[in-house]
């Protein structure tokens, strides 16, 4: 397995401390005027999620985590799992409504996702960056307000609920910003 130092971080490596697998999530340099460099971490657990801050010799030696990501088909939910399916062997693999989070609130059936895992336990599932949605409910728009920064909520084909600008309609196709929740633009469909 390969060692990588503090001195090496950078946002999104991975690493191994106590066991378990961190990612940085920020990370500064710290070279005081007196006494040693040293580097300030800001590190996510990625099985729990749980976040810390500490400082660590930038000559401190870890375990460097190798996170498998895999793209695959969301097919279908039956009660609390999910079922994914690997485009390779057409396996379906089903993750539990724990593991998954709210992380599907924007994803609907055949969209494609990355399931990131370490040593084959699945410990998050990333919808794609950009989703197309419809909007299924919401206030009616008003004609000719052009407004963006004036918004108003609204329920899409997958149950998420986001705020939209006044002049989008019901039955809609929208782009959506997954990391964010935010509203894009109207779909060029």
């Amino acid at each position: 397995m390969a060692t990588i130092t503090a001195g090496d971080f950078r946002n999104g490596v991975t690493f191994e401390m106590d066991g378990k697998v961190m990612t940085v999530i920020e990370f500064q340099h710290v070279k005081p005027g007196k006494g040693a460099a040293f580097v300030r971490t800001k590190y996510k657990n990625v099985m729990t999620g749980a976040i810390r801050e500490e400082s660590f010799n930038p000559t401190a030696k870890f375990e460097q985590a190798f996170v498998e990501r895999k793209d695959m088909e969301y097919s279908y939910n039956y009660g609390d799992l999910y079922y994914f399916m690997d485009p390779e062997s057409y396996e379906l693999v089903p993750i539990g409504a724990d593991v998954l989070g709210d992380s599907l609130k924007f994803v609907k059936e055949n969209m494609v996702c990355t399931i990131r895992s370490y040593k084959g336990s699945i410990f998050a599932v990333e919808p794609p960056n950009f989703v197309e949605l419809v909007v299924t409910k919401t206030d009616p728009g008003f004609a000719g307000n052009t407004a963006t920064n004036t918004l108003k909520p609204a329920t899409l084909e997958t149950g998420a609920e986001i705020k939209v600008p006044l002049f989008i309609e019901e039955g809609e196709l929208i782009q959506i910003d997954t990391r964010t929740g935010e509203y894009m633009s109207r779909a060029k469909g």
